[in-house]
């Protein structure tokens, strides 16, 4: 008997998860539609897919109508760093809320699924703690980080008014700290941050006094999240996906520097505004709804970025002058913007 092969549009597929979704996707046996706008993706992460026929890369801002025939829509797209979502504040808010309105039109359009690549910002600096999906969050929203805090809880917003008012069938998840192999290395994220600057023998800068805890998931797990919530029935979340093992700052810092066998220091610099105290999925309904728990343990999938990154680095290390690791240290015409522990 015939069986029809998936069409699934990524949008960010370029991205950090959006590259690492498309190669599971592929792998799965489905025809994969990559949409990016470049503005943090990066083709590096996606060259190697280039030549299979079941791939393709299509360059577009979902703040403007996209028009496909698809079964599945992942919108992955929107800046995740506050070095970049900060940037153009205006734009981030523009992409999770006009750019929802999109893709859900898109979906409806074809009568396909959706699925939301939410996150744990929602639930802003949390004074509940584990955070489940029942918590509705404490987001300072004209502080600096609400163009993407609330973005996303408007985009949340949407989906379900979707659902309700369209019967359209919508996936949310909320998405915990997460790391792994083609992290932009300057993107001022704590797991890049830190390794970077450990294999760079750099300070390694940690925000506030590095007692601030976060729980983080490697891609590989994530991933699989997000294919077991695409394929599960009569549920829509929103869904916790993350590791609910707690670090401290200073103790990931610690980590990294034995794991490396860096010579470097730690820089404490003042905590920006509104950087959470605090945070750590309560994945009950995960496990519960999507039989998902991660796999990978801290330690496992740091050896595995820290490869990526020392290849990365030393990639181009007889051209060093005019390489990577000068590309890593220019300045840029971009506002000195505090990345935070997140």
């Amino acid at each position: 008997m015939y069986k029809k092969t998936k069409r699934i549009l990524i949008t960010g597929g370029a991205g950090f998860l959006g590259s690492h979704l498309c190669e599971r996707l592929l792998r799965d046996g489905a025809e994969v539609i990559c949409l990016d706008n470049f503005y943090t993706g990066r083709k590096s992460n996606i060259m190697h897919m280039m030549n299979d026929p079941a791939f393709t890369l299509l360059e577009h801002d979902i703040t403007n109508p996209a028009y496909l025939q698809v079964d599945e829509v992942y919108n992955l797209a929107c800046p995740a760093s506050p070095v970049h979502y900060q940037y153009d504040s205006v734009q981030t808010m523009k992409t999770s809320v006009t750019g929802m309105i999109n893709m859900l039109g898109l979906a409806k359009r074809v009568g396909g699924k959706l699925l939301q690549a939410s996150t744990s910002e929602v639930y802003g600096d949390p004074q509940v703690h584990p955070q489940s999906e029942s918590y509705w969050g404490y987001v300072n929203p004209t502080g600096p980080r609400a163009c993407y805090d609330e973005g996303k809880r408007a985009a949340e917003t949407l989906c379900f008014d979707y659902k309700r008012r369209h019967g359209l069938d919508v996936k949310v998840v909320r998405i915990f700290n997460t790391y792994g192999p083609h992290m932009d290395p300057h993107d001022g994220r704590v797991v890049s941050n830190f390794i970077v600057q450990a294999l760079m023998n750099e300070p390694l800068t940690i925000y506030g006094d590095g007692l601030q805890t976060r729980s983080f998931c490697y891609v590989d797990d994530l991933i699989e999240g997000f294919v077991r919530m695409m394929s599960r029935d009569n549920f829509s979340g929103p869904v916790n996906l993350g590791n609910p093992c707690e670090f401290m700052v200073r103790e990931l810092a610690e980590k990294i520097l034995g794991m490396t066998g860096s010579k470097s220091l730690l820089l404490e610099k003042p905590l920006p505004d509104d950087d959470p105290r605090q945070r750590r999925p309560d994945i009950t309904l995960a496990q519960q709804e999507l039989g998902w728990t991660p796999k990978v343990t801290l330690e496992d999938g740091l050896l595995q970025t820290i490869r990526y990154f020392d290849e990365l680095l030393s990639s181009d290390s007889r051209q060093a002058q005019q390489g990577t690791l000068k590309f890593l240290r220019r300045s840029t015409d971009k506002p000195k913007i505090q990345a935070g522990n997140g």
